[in-house]
């Protein structure tokens, strides 16, 4: 396993977001959903693409804090512009399970 010192670890900002909506993406290459992202008044409302079809219906996610990296660059997965990378673990059956913080926090909150 590779080390990193603390200062690579700051230049990643992971913040907490609640999705406000979530729509299927039948376009995607892989089962997928397309979520909009609340993370507060200073980062707005952003865009990501989650493989998270297996562990999550639509009607699962509306409401449902999550983490992600909000710094990365712009990605285009197939027509959908994907503006931050929604974080997970895999499951024993290898599908994505969300990171969500277990207490309401603000959004926008910053991994510490």
């Amino acid at each position: 396993m590779n080390t990193i010192n603390y200062d690579d670890f700051l230049n990643v900002d992971i913040r907490v977001g609640r999705i406000i909506e979530a729509t299927a993406f039948p376009e995607a290459r892989n089962p997928s959903y397309k979520l909009k992202i609340d993370f507060g008044e200073v980062i707005g409302v952003k865009k990501s693409s989650a493989q998270i079809t297996q562990n999550y219906a639509l009607s699962d996610l509306e409401d449902k804090l999550i983490a992600a990296v909000v710094n990365f660059p712009l990605k285009q997965i197939g027509p959908f512009m994907s503006e931050v990378l929604t974080l997970g673990f895999t499951d024993e059956n290898n599908h994505v399970v969300l990171v969500s913080p277990d207490k309401k926090v603000p959004l926008g909150g910053k991994l510490l």
